[in-house]
């Protein structure tokens, strides 16, 4: 199938780039009711998975056991900015299981946060692990661990976190990982088809309307996330920005290399979408067009506009162009 123009740059009347890709949007039922590019073309989902990551949290008994509140589960799937709300929040997650900076495993990274960045430099402070926009995972990764009682190395393959979290993805997808690479906080990340990420929203999506296990980890995440989206981002980020102005109508979670997902529970569906040169503002104009034409984001909001039809200003602020989603784009 031929790739899917979803984002135009425009330079004054003339178009300069443009970015394709492909995306899924699939029904409660989990079948594709709309395609765009082949939908069992293999990606890898990256931080758009922290969800599913963050299943065996709950269906250990873990968050009941070390009393892990809303906002924490909202952390566990979140790609954080490192601003304070974050911070504060994984130091005490941390120091509540006895555990500090150093358990960690996903690396030190400097804290996206402005003001946090700005602190630091001042005082001549270098990044940590906390840092890491993904400390939030691995504090529940970290929680897990100590609950049953496996070893330090967490994000190894083979360690029993992570077969916990293997089979979560085997279930919720009803397909058979394809291959494991490592993600850049070092936790393990399953290759699987476009249409198996959509599948496995579109199953979030449904969660409410099941009794089991797992879906009342799922309902139990997705309300975080929706009643917490300041924490599963940030000020200024795509995935806060939007759950706000989607009125807890959407739940978003971005990933590395241009990938977007969206759980619509109204509408019972689920979305994935990956940008094929993994620009991250395609992503963000793709999944954005998407919630405007399904009905769960007002096409005149603000937050809208800014990711579908932004200006384009140079240094001296004069606008040059445009930032659009293409009109080719469509449901």
């Amino acid at each position: 199938m031929k790739p899917q123009i979803m984002c135009e740059i425009w330079r004054g009347s003339y178009l300069e780039s443009v970015h394709t890709g492909m995306a899924v949007i699939c029904d409660k039922d989990g079948e594709i009711s709309h395609q765009w590019g082949d939908p069992n073309a293999l990606i890898i989902p990256r931080s758009s998975a922290k969800m599913m990551q963050a299943i065996p949290l709950i269906i250990s008994g873990a968050d009941k056991k070390f009393s892990i509140g809303e906002d924490l589960l909202a952390l566990a799937c979140a790609s954080h900015n490192a601003a304070e709300i974050h911070l504060s929040r994984v130091a005490g997650w941390l120091s509540h299981l006895g555990f500090s900076d150093t358990d960690l495993r996903c690396g030190s990274q400097p804290p996206k946060d402005p003001h946090v960045k700005k602190e630091m430099r001042e005082k001549g402070r270098s990044p940590c692990q906390i840092h890491n926009n993904c400390s939030g995972k691995h504090a529940g990764f970290l929680s897990v661990s100590r609950h049953l009682n496996a070893g330090a190395e967490y994000t190894d393959p083979d360690h029993p976190v992570q077969l916990m979290v293997m089979d979560v993805f085997q279930e919720l997808t009803q397909n058979k990982v394809h291959g494991i690479v490592i993600d850049g906080c070092s936790a393990p990340n399953p290759a699987m088809p476009l249409y198996s990420l959509a599948k496995a929203m579109s199953w979030f999506a449904t969660a409410h309307k099941r009794d089991d296990q797992l879906s009342k980890a799922a309902l139990k995440l997705r309300n975080a996330m929706v009643n917490y989206p300041e924490l599963v981002a940030g000020e200024r980020r795509a995935c806060t920005n939007l759950m706000r102005a989607c009125e807890k109508k959407a739940i978003l979670k971005t990933g590395a290399e241009g990938v977007f997902v969206a759980i619509l529970p109204e509408l019972e569906k689920g979305i994935a979408l990956k940008i094929f040169d993994g620009g991250t503002r395609a992503s963000e104009c793709a999944i954005a067009s998407l919630l405007i034409q399904l009905g769960v984001l007002n096409p005149n909001h603000p937050t809208a506009l800014a990711y579908t039809h932004a200006p384009i200003l140079n240094w001296r602020k004069i606008e040059t162009g445009l930032m659009k989603a293409s009109n080719s784009f469509k449901v």
